[in-house]
């Protein structure tokens, strides 16, 4: 029952350590809206137009691709360190299989001509 304590105290500090944090940027912060600083801009850029338009998926392929490497770099890289102990033929075999999958996916998005810039 302690370790439910010290979790409960530790949790408890961390939310006083934020809520504290925000009170003195409340307190503490300068505040002087205006018009123009609350008007909405993107990337520092002032709003022309609607805020509605078309945009190209094309970006949110390359964001998506990208997302799905990383997550296989930070399976494959503590796997390849623990890899000089005893892990097994089952170990090497799952691996074989995420790595297949990953080829396998990444044959079909060259395939579809994901991958072209242009």
């Amino acid at each position: 029952m302690s370790d439910y304590v010290v979790v409960a105290l530790v949790t408890l500090l961390g939310v006083a350590l934020v809520a504290t944090a925000m009170g003195a940027r409340r307190l503490l912060a300068p505040s002087d809206p205006t018009p123009a600083k609350v008007t909405t801009y993107e990337s520092g850029v002032d709003p022309v137009g609607s805020g509605w338009q078309q945009g190209s998926v094309r970006y949110l392929v390359y964001a998506l691709l990208y997302v799905v490497f990383a997550v296989d770099a930070v399976y494959l890289f503590p796997w390849a360190l623990v890899l000089r102990s005893d892990l097994g033929p089952a170990s090497l075999v799952e691996m074989g299989l995420f790595i297949g999958v990953l080829v396998v996916a990444l044959l079909h998005v060259w395939r579809r001509g994901l991958l072209r810039w242009w």
